[in-house]
């Protein structure tokens, strides 16, 4: 049998086909992306932290975050909220949400090296961080938005995932059929500026899959 260069050719062109698929793929999803949303700003940075120190600081963070689990009253009955949090910042402001006042202990190592990569990036001072721990599928956070008066008229809220991926949900307050969704991986980072709170909700909803723990920290400026 002879040699078939003209099929020779066409597997090359195949694989350096799929080569340069996989290696714009890769670009594409390392580059941060706007979700263009009616009424808001919300970017969302893919691999924002490497896995190799995603995995890292999820370790740490898990032994030495303080996690609490507080109460909440809803329609006149008092339940376990469904995840552990704990609030830090570099000053003493407690911050209100849902009925509960938390009041802050001071940033450990691995939050500030964190908190300064993010304003390094954005060029803005965070004063504190509310972190949460997702501990399993049934662990979630309902629809909301950060617009307690703590956080200013246009509060931009940088919101980091370590851990096990999430889908994390948008709809707009006042035409329900703007809806959205994205997964949060680990190492992503998640940017809602503007008037983003004046007009969306957004929630971490329940599922029944069986996955691991993911921590959300999410750095904000209270004054």
């Amino acid at each position: 049998m002879g040699f078939n260069h003209k099929n020779t050719h066409s597997v090359w062109t195949h694989v350096l086909g799929l080569l340069v698929f996989k290696i714009v793929s890769i670009m594409l999803f390392k580059e941060p992306i706007n979700l263009n949303l009616k009424d808001a700003d919300i970017i969302y940075y893919p691999g924002f932290f490497t896995e190799e120190l995603s995995t890292r600081y999820f370790s740490t963070l898990l032994k030495n975050i303080e996690w609490q689990q507080d109460t909440i009253t809803l329609f006149g009955k008092t339940h376990l909220q469904p995840r552990l949090t704990a609030l830090y910042a570099n000053n003493n402001i407690p911050y209100t949400y849902s009925n509960i006042t938390m009041y802050p202990k001071g940033f450990n190592q691995e939050l500030l090296e964190i908190k300064e990569a993010i304003e390094k990036k954005l060029q803005v001072d965070f004063t504190s961080c509310l972190a949460n721990l997702y501990r399993n599928g049934l662990d979630s956070n309902g629809w909301h938005a950060d617009d307690e008066k703590e956080l200013g008229q246009q509060p931009i809220i940088a919101s980091v995932t370590f851990g096990i991926e999430r889908i994390f949900h948008f709809k707009h307050k006042y035409e329900p059929s703007h809806k959205a969704k994205i997964i949060l991986q680990n190492g992503s980072l998640l940017i809602m500026k503007g008037s983003t709170q004046k007009y969306w909700l957004h929630q971490l909803p329940k599922t029944n899959k069986d996955i691991g723990e993911r921590i959300n920290l999410t750095f904000r400026i209270i004054t």
